[in-house]
């Protein structure tokens, strides 16, 4: 599939029909946002979605540059509408998520994650193999722990090195990640709302953050950019293991 192809997955339609327009009451908006505003109506700001728009194809022209150059791609969404969609976005291009929790350091203290990850596949065995030697108490304690780890850190398991790029929905919410990334140089892609500042993302996707449609329409479109550009340059660092769909997991 071509760019061009790919540019056109979204339209102004599109945008329309998943309520993407819509930002937020007046007496919540950030001013700095204002150039991506088209109008106010009713007391709520409607967002200019030909600038919607341009910033989708921007972004997604930035992708394939990303995984031309084999980086990978941290897609970051814990807000409750946001969860799911994406975990599905990160599996479908097989790339990485966190959409549970951000843990303070899953960017500038990698090392310490991995140590946690290497914690819970150590658990994952001890509990395969039976258990044996612990207690049925400790077996149920270490069920909780793994439990609590794969909530945390499923998506980024096989992460080793620093993403070339973060994905993140609602900066304002996600703002302890921007603020990792920001501080070692990953540039980072989001989905702002009226309510947000704009000022710390370098490719801003002016956008009803709050609802569902609007979400996995933008997310969908950038997970399919990584896919075409993957099947064109290839995946990222063959080091890394990228998140997998969970029928492969499975």
């Amino acid at each position: 599939m071509n760019q061009q192809t790919a540019n056109q997955q979204v339209t102004i339609k599109d945008l329309l029909e998943s309520g993407a327009h819509f930002g937020h009451q007046r007496n919540k908006w950030n001013p700095k946002m204002l150039r991506y505003i088209f109008e106010e109506r009713n007391g709520i700001y409607i967002i200019d979605l030909a600038k919607t728009l341009q910033q989708i194809r921007n972004c997604t022209d930035f992708i394939k540059k990303i995984v031309a150059e084999h980086k990978s791609v941290l897609f970051v969404g814990t807000k409750k509408q946001a969860k799911d969609v994406v975990r599905e976005a990160a599996e479908k291009c097989e790339e990485y998520y966190v959409c549970e929790r951000w843990l303070g350091g899953m960017l500038t203290n990698l090392s310490t994650i991995r140590q946690s990850i290497k914690k819970l596949e150590h658990i994952e065995k001890t509990i395969a193999a039976g258990g044996e030697g612990f207690t049925k108490k400790e077996i149920s304690g270490l069920t909780k722990l793994q439990t609590k780890l794969e909530r945390n850190l499923s998506g980024i398991r096989g992460l080793r090195k620093k993403p070339g790029l973060v994905i993140v929905v609602d900066p304002s919410k996600e703002h302890i990640a921007v603020a990792e990334a920001r501080k070692l140089g990953i540039p980072i892609m989001a989905l702002v709302d009226t309510n947000c500042d704009p000022d710390p993302i370098d490719f801003v996707i002016p956008c009803n953050d709050d609802a569902l449609k609007s979400i996995k329409l933008i997310l969908s479109a950038l997970s399919d950019a990584v896919t075409q550009a993957k099947a064109e340059h290839g995946p990222a660092d063959k080091k890394q293991e990228p998140a997998k769909k969970k029928t492969e997991e499975q």
